[in-house]
């Protein structure tokens, strides 16, 4: 695989050329995956602009929303890497909340966020009626192998080194969930669209 350079704002119009030719009879649902550091919540909300802009509906969902409690996060520590990789996010309620809805027989209620993790409560979020044709951009770490369907997916990645050096000083205990997603999933590879963003003012689409 080789990395190209290109510029973040050519980065976003190519992903969202990909997410327009896909079926438009149909609601759509796009990853965005990345560690933080990679910035997923920047391109998440600057395509969903863009796909307004190109006359798709479009809604922003954090996966960050859709954590769980704080009983079941921190049952067995509040830094264990492990745990952060496989229990943190509530898969569940992000398929019932956000993907089925959005499926050819669901009703297009979309609820964006579910769960403030800081408040550790429900957050009195409003649905969003996404009509045919509408696009959910869910962004975040993790997306990749967890059972959730998604028709386009943007994976954002950095060096071990990179990530490292941009990972907060209090969040460095979640690198190895990081290395570990990256070995065990290999989202490089199975995303449709790779970027990598080592400096994310400065990304690379990664092809073969």
């Amino acid at each position: 695989m080789r990395a190209v350079p290109i510029s973040p704002e050519l980065l976003l119009a190519r992903t969202a050329d990909a997410v327009v030719v896909l079926p438009s009879d149909r609601r759509l649902a796009v990853a965005v995956d990345g560690a933080p550091p990679t910035r997923p919540d920047d391109l998440a909300a600057r395509l969903v602009d863009e796909l307004r802009l190109r006359g798709r509906p479009a809604v922003h969902v954090a996966a960050r929303d859709f954590l769980r409690p704080a009983s079941l996060r921190f049952e067995f520590g509040r830094e264990d890497p492990d745990l952060f990789y496989t229990d943190w996010l509530d898969l569940k309620a992000i398929e019932r909340e956000v993907l089925s809805p959005i499926a050819p027989d669901g009703s297009g209620r979309v609820l964006p966020r579910l769960w403030d993790p800081v408040a550790d409560r429900a957050y009195r979020a409003e649905h969003v009626d996404l009509e045919a044709g509408g696009v959910v951009v869910l962004e975040g770490s993790f997306l990749i192998g967890a059972g959730l369907a998604f028709d386009l997916i943007v994976h954002l990645s950095m060096s071990a080194a990179a990530l490292a050096r941009r990972t907060e000083g209090d969040l460095a205990w979640t690198l190895p969930a990081y290395q570990r997603y990256e070995e065990e999933m290999d989202p490089v590879g199975l995303a449709d669209v790779a970027v990598r963003c080592d400096d994310p003012r400065h990304p690379a689409l990664v092809e073969d």
